[in-house]
């Protein structure tokens, strides 16, 4: 059956559920804790620690697991909840939701996945900055229309030059980042063949969907928040919806299905089969996000620049 663990991460410890032994505890979450937390853990010899993905506390933690040779999945909050209300838990405490990630773990089986290496990392907080860094660019602009005195709009002119100087910085250290390694420039190279998709959309696939190439489509849809899941209960069935996954994906997906469906001819001929047949437009662009990052998948994963077959 094998050994596995669910760890439930918060900002000042780690709630620890081992499974079949049953065996709970905590540690701090800090540099003595994770210590503690992996010689506890050697001696179980797991077959899987799963880690709740908690807005960047569980990275350390995950860092330690990864690091002591321990094998790894960092897990969706949504998947877990959706498990935790299948089981029928519903209370909030950290000890409860460790013990369901422990049996998600169990039953579910993710599969193993090594942490981003350092540069992969390095790339996703560029990305990521960056997009923090349009975000307030945007609503520095907003504010602006909303104001009238003029001492205040030059305020808002020179934060938006500032910012809009450190994000000159920012695109070029990412350039540097992917231009100056062969193998980030050849996998932007084959993301940015298909038409649709830019520079700035493949760097944000590589530095945040880096099993984009290694899923099969499926799983790889779900890690972007594409994968479609119907609401049903008895007889009666909802319409099929997306969500989860990685919003900051998932919307450069969708920034990039929109310009695919008007300009890639087989995502527009694709969007307009759809369109034609009746199919709402939000329905239509849901499809061609879904269809793109499938043959974007299939690209990093052939190692093939994109072709009209």
């Amino acid at each position: 059956m094998g050994t596995f663990v669910g760890i439930d991460v918060s900002k000042d410890r780690l709630d620890v559920h081992v499974l079949p032994q049953d065996e709970a505890f905590a540690v701090d979450r800090n540099g003595k804790g994770l210590a503690e937390l992996v010689e506890r853990l050697k001696p179980f010899a797991p077959s899987l620690v799963a880690v709740e993905a908690t807005g960047g506390f569980e990275v350390t933690t995950a860092a330690a697991v990864a690091g002591a040779g321990l094998p790894l999945a960092v897990v969706n909050p949504a998947q877990i909840r959706h498990y935790a209300q299948a089981l029928g838990k519903r209370a909030k405490t950290d000890p409860i939701d460790a013990l369901v990630i422990a049996r998600f773990a169990a039953d579910v089986k993710p599969d193993p996945r090594p942490l981003p290496d350092e540069q992969t990392q390095l790339l996703a907080e560029l990305v990521s900055r960056r997009r923090q860094i349009v975000e307030m660019i945007q609503s520095e602009r907003q504010r602006e229309k909303r104001i009238t005195l003029k001492r205040l709009r030059k305020s808002i002119a020179r934060v938006v030059a500032t910012l809009e100087k450190e994000l000159v910085e920012i695109d070029s250290e990412i350039d540097d980042n992917v231009r100056g390694s062969p193998v980030w420039r050849e996998k932007e190279d084959l993301l940015a063949s298909v038409p649709g998709v830019g520079n700035q959309t493949a760097r944000t696939l590589l530095a945040e969907l880096p099993e984009l190439g290694t899923l099969d489509r499926k799983r790889i849809a779900s890690l972007a928040g594409l994968a479609p899941y119907t609401r049903q209960s008895g007889q009666w069935k909802g319409k099929s919806m997306i969500g989860g996954g990685r919003a900051s994906v998932r919307r450069a997906v969708f920034i990039a299905a929109m310009v695919a469906g008007q300009h890639n001819p087989v995502l527009k001929a694709f969007r307009d089969r759809l369109v034609a047949a009746g199919k709402p437009k939000i329905v239509a662009l849901i499809a061609v996000a879904r269809k793109l990052l499938t043959i974007l998948n299939a690209i990093l994963r052939d190692q093939r620049p994109w072709q009209i077959a």
